[in-house]
């Protein structure tokens, strides 16, 4: 198994990025796609099944397999993690997916896979080519006790729980402010511990782990709306667009101006 992709798509609401997001694709030779939808209403077309999107549902897409996802709601716009993942044709897993996982059905997980699916994404994304493949047994962990029923998937101690309970919180309050102070409180723990428990799990802290997030959010305005650069600061709470730029450029290497000008897209 290799993952291919694992991305976090914030609250898709603006008319382009519905398009690009809503678009009618399929992915090549032996690459499955899963959607874990965590807020939001919808619906989400597999092949020619048009199913109702809900919080916590799952779904399974296989190759050649025409899909696509449709957030006609704005005013509960759709989040949802996809993850990519190629399984050769002599893997034990190929029977797996071809035999015990139906693209025909939803699955219920319920919303507390956000930790499971961010930890995924940081270590599939990672230069370290261990952590990648701890990724891809973890994940390919997940499919077996999927096929089995999730019921008895247990993802979570007590950290994870907190964990899953401060993603949650963040990810709600990507459009707001929030300080660790904020956060510590909200979870009834203290800000030394809550540091400590984000840099054993994800590897950084709960505030750059915000801030990762907002800069998610501005990518996703820059390149699907024709906002201003100093009116998406606004709206994501930046001290100032000089705040904004610098935060954006040391995490994506570019200025906002010109991540703009590289990747926004022209759709239709």
């Amino acid at each position: 198994m290799k993952i291919h992709d694992v991305v976090f798509v914030y609250q898709m609401k603006g008319r382009d990025e519905l398009q690009w997001h809503g678009r009618y694709h399929q992915h090549a030779d032996n690459e499955f796609e899963i959607h874990y939808f965590i807020q939001g209403r919808g619906q989400f077309l597999n092949d020619s099944t048009l199913y109702t999107i809900t919080p916590g549902s799952l779904f399974l897409t296989r190759p050649h397999t025409m899909h696509s996802i449709r957030a006609d709601d704005l005013d509960d716009p759709v989040t949802y993690y996809a993850l990519l993942f190629y399984i050769d044709p002599d893997e034990e897993a190929t029977n797996l997916l071809n035999s015990h996982l139906s693209t025909g059905k939803i699955y219920k997980i319920g919303t507390s896979y956000r930790f499971f699916f961010e930890e995924i994404k940081e270590k599939g994304q990672s230069e370290h080519e261990l952590l990648k493949r701890s990724a891809e047994y973890q994940f390919l962990s997940f499919l077996y006790q999927l096929s089995d029923g999730l019921h008895r998937f247990h993802y979570g101690s007590e950290s994870n729980h907190h964990i899953e309970k401060a993603l949650r919180i963040l990810q709600n309050s990507v459009m707001e402010k929030m300080t660790l102070p904020d956060l510590a409180r909200k979870l009834h723990l203290s800000e030394s511990y809550l540091i400590r428990l984000f840099k054993n799990k994800l590897a950084m802290t709960p505030m750059k782990y915000f801030r990762k997030l907002k800069v998610e959010a501005a990518a996703s305005m820059l390149i699907n709306t024709e906002l201003p650069i100093y009116l998406i600061s606004q709206k994501l709470c930046f001290y100032s667009e000089f705040h904004f730029s610098k935060v954006f450029k040391q995490m994506t290497g570019l200025s906002p101006s010109r991540y703009r000008e590289n990747y926004f897209q022209t759709l239709g």
